[in-house]
C-alpha cells in the first residue's frame, strides 16, 4: 500500500513525486492519497489535474482496477464543501473568517473567487450568498474531473483484513471508527499517544499533522506530512501489510 501525505496546492513537487513513484509501483501495489490537495499553495488546479492525469495512467496498465486508487477527504476539502454550503451556516461571516484563518482563500482564488465577495456576500444574505456559492460551483465544474473527484472522496481507508487504516489527520482512539466525525479532518490530542492497535489495526497511517511537525512512526501509528505547501517535502510511504514502511519518497 502506497500512501501519499498532504500536497496543499503544490503541484510542481506532486509532478516530481509522481514521476518517481510510477517507476516504483508493481502490479498488485495500491495507492492511497491522504487529503489535503487543496489551500494553502500556489497551483490548487495543477495539483487536482495532475492526480486525475496520474490516476488515468495508472488505471491503463493490465489488471489495474478502479478500486486500487483511493482518495481522502482531508481537512482542506471539508472546508471547501462547507464554504459551497454557507448560505446555510447560521453565522456565515464567522464561518468564513474561520476558513480562511485555515488557508481556504487560496482554494478560494483558484476557482475565481475571494475574500472580499465571501465578505460582501454573507453582509447581503442567503440569497446573494447562495449565487456566490452557485459560480464557485460553476467554476469548479468547469474544470474537467474536478467536481467528480471532490464528490468521491472517501473519509478513510482500509486493507481488506483489516492490517492498516489510512486518515487524513488521525483518529480517537476511545471512538469507534464509525463515530470518528471530525477527528478525521482535524485529528485528536491523543494520537501521537496510542501504543496499542486500534480497533485491530496493526498500524494507522496519517497525511497530514496541523503541528506540522517532522514525519515520525511508532509501533501503532504513522505520520507522512513532511510540510509540502509550507516550504517542506512532500513524501509517499509504501507499507507492506505488517506496518512495515518497505520503500520511501521524499521530493
Amino acid at each position: 500500500m502506497w500512501a501519499v501525505a498532504a500536497i496543499h496546492g503544490d503541484a510542481p513537487r506532486l509532478r516530481k513525486l509522481h514521476g518517481i513513484l510510477g517507476q516504483r509501483l508493481r502490479p498488485g501495489d495500491r495507492l492511497v492519497y491522504l487529503g489535503n490537495y487543496l489551500g494553502f499553495g500556489p497551483d490548487i488546479l495543477g495539483v487536482v489535474d495532475e492526480l486525475l492525469a496520474f490516476r488515468r495512467e495508472l488505471l491503463c496498465a493490465p489488471g489495474a482496477e478502479a478500486e486500487d486508487i483511493v482518495f481522502l477527504r482531508g481537512a482542506q476539502e471539508e472546508m471547501w464543501r462547507k464554504l459551497l454550503e454557507l448560505q446555510f451556516a447560521t453565522a456565515p461571516a464567522d464561518v468564513l473568517e474561520w476558513m480562511l484563518g485555515q488557508g481556504v482563500d487560496a482554494t478560494l482564488a483558484a476557482y475565481g473567487g475571494s475574500a472580499t465577495e465571501g465578505w460582501a456576500v454573507c453582509r447581503q444574505g442567503p440569497l446573494a450568498t447562495t449565487r456566490w456559492t452557485g459560480r464557485l460551483r460553476a467554476a469548479m465544474h468547469a474544470q474537467p474531473g474536478h467536481d467528480e473527484l471532490m464528490t468521491n472522496l472517501r473519509r478513510a481507508a482500509f486493507t481488506a483484513k483489516g492490517e492498516l487504516l489510512f486518515v487524513h489527520a488521525g483518529v480517537d482512539p476511545h471512538r469507534p471508527l464509525t463515530e470518528q466525525g471530525d477527528a478525521f479532518w482535524w485529528g485528536s490530542g491523543y494520537f501521537d499517544d496510542m501504543t496499542a492497535p486500534y480497533c485491530g489495526f496493526r498500524l494507522v497511517v496519517s497525511g497530514y499533522d496541523r503541528k506540522r511537525r517532522p514525519a515520525r512512526a511508532n509501533k501503532s501509528t504513522a505520520t507522512l506530512d513532511g510540510g509540502c505547501g509550507f516550504g517542506g517535502t512532500l513524501n509517499a510511504a509504501c507499507f507492506d501489510l505488517s506496518g512495515t514502511a518497505a520503500d520511501w519518497i521524499s521530493v
